[in-house]
């Protein structure tokens, strides 16, 4: 569900205020550039630059829709805003929901001849590879594509991550201690009951996966032992942040953050030695069918860009060439990050059935409305 450049809370860390920055340094530098590349074609990546897509994008019509994966409407605000202030005269509409739900709403989009958008960016890894399989996807290199990690991008180009997110848990600095360095371990500590606020795992595949790597290395007695400390569940993985910085709760689990070292930051996200967390890159394609396909070309190479990349919220790029804040390592560096293990996790949808069914045993069945909103078949339409 998660969606990497306007996660709420999250800025306050330290890494998201060059977002911004990135956002509006794009509007004076071109698109990198592939000197031995065609423009665009299957095999080499683009060599147009930004302003020569906008003004062919223009050219094609001047609009884009984007579906995007998330937890609430406004999420995806900033990147609408930072997009709108490069490119003006583009009508661009950008439709946040939960990844399971975009999904599927463009599977029945593609059944029934209706599909909606033109660029798809989920949670949701397996799809792309369904998709890729079915045809669906326009294979397509953006300028900047072989600078991509390689687990980060389809070798034919039908699709490339354009963002790297890690969920993890996190606390108050100020509740626990500046100085103090705490495990999911100590989370069961009776001093934490009624301390603690969760994305229900059994709701999102990523947080899903997170608890797993939990059981696995502290067992199912530390998961029965959470369920004993009247954890505050909801949906939607921007809620746990937004209990822990608006000061409700002082830990959260199953949400994204920002690792960059600070020493005013009133949070800390945990990503220590030892500890696992979970991590991806979010996968972003163009679809076949696309009725605005120059301008999705102009989006993938604008969330490309070096400057883009360098405005991360979380410090971490999908990129080899850019260099991460001084106290982070490259998100594909960390190995208790199992960055490699989601992609795997996601396509086994039987085992995932079996995980989320599992959790429910423990944590009780998911309660609430969607944090987006019920948008039905055809938003953006």
């Amino acid at each position: 569900m998660s969606s990497f450049l306007s996660r709420r809370r999250v800025l306050a860390t330290g890494a998201g205020a060059a977002l911004g920055v990135g956002a509006l340094g794009a509007s004076v530098t071109p698109a990198a550039a592939s000197p031995a590349g065609s423009r665009g074609a299957a095999g080499a990546e683009e060599t147009r630059t930004l302003d020569e897509l906008y003004q062919a994008a223009l050219a094609e019509g001047g609009k884009l829709v984007v579906y995007a994966g998330g937890d609430t409407p406004t999420q995806q605000d900033g990147t609408k805003a930072a997009f709108k202030a490069r490119f003006p005269d583009i009508d661009l509409t950008l439709i946040v929901d939960y990844s399971k739900y975009h999904d599927v709403r463009v599977d029945n989009q593609f059944a029934t001849d209706t599909l909606v958008p033109d660029v798809v960016q989920f949670q949701t890894l397996q799809d792309f590879d369904r998709w890729k399989q079915q045809g669906r996807l326009l294979r397509y290199k953006p300028a900047g594509f072989s600078k991509v990690y390689d687990a980060f991008k389809d070798p034919q180009g039908a699709w490339v991550a354009t963002g790297a997110l890690a969920f993890s848990f996190m606390h108050s600095t100020a509740a626990v201690g500046s100085g103090v360095r705490l495990t999911p371990r100590d989370l069961v500590d009776p001093q934490w009951k009624g301390k603690i606020a969760s994305s229900y795992p059994h709701d999102d595949d990523a947080v899903l996966y997170l608890y797993t790597l939990y059981a696995r290395k502290y067992g199912w007695e530390w998961v029965a032992e959470l369920a004993a400390q009247d954890v505050q569940f909801a949906r939607g993985s921007n809620s746990p942040g937004d209990a822990v910085f608006g000061g409700q709760l002082p830990i959260g689990i199953g949400t994204a953050g920002s690792a960059v070292p600070s020493t005013s930051s009133p949070v800390r996200f945990v990503i220590d030695d030892g500890v696992p967390f979970m991590s991806w890159g979010q996968r972003v394609a163009i679809l076949k069918q696309a009725k605005n396909s120059t301008a999705a070309k102009l989006f993938l190479n604008w969330q490309l860009s070096t400057e883009m990349q360098n405005g991360s919220f979380n410090g971490w790029s999908v990129r080899t060439d850019i260099t991460p804040p001084a106290g982070l390592k490259r998100i594909w560096e960390y190995p208790n990050g199992n960055l490699d293990g989601f992609p795997r996790f996601v396509a086994d949808r039987a085992g995932v059935e079996r995980w989320k069914q599992t959790f429910a045993l423990y944590f009780g069945e998911v309660r609430g409305d969607p944090t987006p909103g019920w948008l039905g078949l055809h938003p953006g339409a």
